[in-house]
């Protein structure tokens, strides 16, 4: 088992000895959670959709999300419970904490708003495309304007974030998957019936390496379906 521990503050909760990497086996994955066994214990891990589509070719296999927590409830009626959200590399985690910096963000926004790749978020941010951003689910325009006006200035590095700083062994995948998804979303398939078919995809054709090839296996599929 290989979980780190730091203090970390978040929001207006008060300090936390906080898991900041889990590694362990991924034995399931929903639409909003990973389940990680680490040692004798599974760990329900939140991600966002981003972080999702990477982790969907690496079911049962080995991996490692750095992670933070925060508290979720009503402090007032003593009702805390705490939340683990899981990231693929440091990067991703820090563009996330920064999202949540904005006011009326917060966490449960981000995790549901962060569907894109952080570099196109970040891109969109630093060139004040606030049609782009309002795209973004739960956010809205006002919500982007002021995403915009708080951090533009601080998007650079996450603009020029590129594939190497995913994990080993998944150097291109998510960018093709993204691009299959929103290719299908482009053909008239609803979202979770794009984001069904490329997961199948990714499933039966692993060692895909363009978007061409994801296509055609889902077209295959429904074919021999």
């Amino acid at each position: 088992m290989n979980i780190q521990h730091r203090t970390f503050n978040i929001e207006r909760e008060t300090d936390l000895r906080m898991i900041t990497r889990i590694t362990g086996r991924l034995v399931q994955l929903g639409e909003t959670a990973a389940i990680v066994a680490a040692g004798p214990f599974e760990y329900e891990v939140l991600i966002p959709e981003f972080v999702r589509r990477q982790l969907q070719p690496l079911i049962n296999e080995e991996v490692s999300l750095r992670t933070i927590e925060y508290l979720d409830g009503n402090p007032q009626q003593g009702r805390m419970t705490p939340r683990m959200v899981g990231f693929m590399n440091e990067a991703e985690k820090e563009f996330f904490l920064v999202i949540c910096q904005v006011d009326g963000v917060g966490v449960k926004k981000a995790l549901r708003a962060m569907v894109r790749p952080v570099r196109e978020v970040a891109t969109a941010i630093e060139e004040q495309d606030l049609k782009q951003l309002a795209t973004l689910p739960g956010v809205g325009a006002a919500m982007a304007e002021r995403i915009v006006a708080k951090l533009r200035r601080k998007m650079a590095k996450f603009a020029l974030m590129v594939d190497r700083d995913t994990p080993d062994g998944q150097l291109k995948r998510p960018s093709i998957a993204e691009d299959a998804y929103q290719a299908m979303i482009s053909l008239g398939h609803s979202s979770s019936e794009a984001r069904g078919k490329v997961d199948a995809a990714i499933i039966s054709k692993p060692k895909a390496k363009s978007v061409d090839e994801l296509l055609i296996e889902v077209y295959r599929s429904n074919r021999e379906g």
